[in-house]
């Protein structure tokens, strides 16, 4: 039976392995060794996770809200921070990767349990409300989505030469972020990263 897998990211190997123990003696597997950002992205895209813990400060200078803010844009898998530092400047950044979780060192095996049973379940239920409301909208809404996403296409242009953040854009709307997506994608046969990027090319090329 193959288990489901974790992800740790964590430069200090004893931390790792302890964090490791406990969560496959509740029957996860786990990834060890990454210690960076770079590694951390590389492994994402090759094997498959149900979620990744992330250890805030990296060695060789990486930071795990870097890669916290990876996450936040994939928006494809739950993540933890676990970090040795509470202070307030700290808490901001990692909020704004918008974590599912934290996890404050020394941690005990409560901790690291608990934190990843409440993560994977909420996130579990996320989904299912995620598709529960697409249906409801299928069903019961009159399609205004042109009107919505001609707001939205005026805000780009309006701001073409601004950093547009996705997330930013999905806020203006009524939708989740993954529906966003999905409904931007068929309507403009682009997704909002592609578009996003066509119009900078096109309003580049005006000013030669």
């Amino acid at each position: 039976m193959v288990r489901p897998k974790i992800l740790i990211v964590e430069d200090e190997l004893l931390i790792a392995k302890d964090i490791s123990i406990i969560l496959e003696n509740e029957g996860y597997e786990t990834r060890i060794g990454i210690t960076s950002v770079q590694e951390a992205i590389q492994v994402l895209n090759e094997e498959e996770f149900i979620m990744a813990l992330i250890d805030v400060n990296l060695s060789n200078n990486s930071d795990g809200v870097e890669l916290g803010s990876y996450l936040l844009k994939k928006d494809t898998l739950p993540f933890a921070f676990i970090t040795s530092y509470s202070d307030n400047v700290t808490l901001d950044r990692i909020k704004d990767t918008r974590p599912h979780g934290i996890i404050i060192k020394p941690f005990k095996a409560i901790d690291i349990k608990s934190t990843v049973s409440i993560i994977l379940s909420n996130y579990k239920h996320k989904n299912i409300d995620f598709f529960r409301n697409e249906k409801n909208l299928k069903e019961n809404e009159i399609d205004d989505a042109p009107f919505i996403l001609k707001n939205v296409i005026e805000y780009i242009n309006t701001n073409i030469h601004q950093k547009i953040d996705v997330v930013e854009l999905s806020s203006l709307t009524k939708w989740s972020h993954h529906h966003f997506i999905k409904t931007f994608t068929k309507y403009i046969n682009h997704t909002p990263y592609q578009y996003i990027l066509k119009k900078k090319i096109e309003k580049s090329k005006e000013t030669f």
